[in-house]
């Protein structure tokens, strides 16, 4: 299956609403499984998030869209930009 970045920014001052939403962030992306192959924050030059890097696999881009869409982060307001690229794993860890 091909793999996919997700880049999302927060909105600026969202920390707040980061921190509410953590718990079922990390809920939906534990349920996708082997789905996710790599995910956390993106921090700012302070150490504090600032944003989300993913990478995953799902059928196309469209899949991989909705899997970003229904992400709670998202639902609920705190990115300011999603960016989905496809992406070819040719070496290290995560080699499939």
């Amino acid at each position: 299956m091909p793999a996919y970045i997700l880049r999302c920014l927060d909105r600026p001052d969202a920390g707040a609403l980061r921190a509410d939403t953590r718990e079922r962030h990390l809920e939906y992306i534990a349920a996708a499984g082997d789905l996710v192959l790599l995910a956390g924050p993106t921090l700012g030059d302070d150490g504090a998030p600032i944003g989300s890097m993913l990478i995953i696999e799902a059928a196309d881009k469209t899949a991989a869209s909705e899997f970003a869409a229904k992400d709670p982060y998202a639902v609920a307001g705190l990115f300011s930009n999603t960016e989905i690229q496809a992406y070819r794993i040719v070496t290290g860890a995560l080699t499939t």
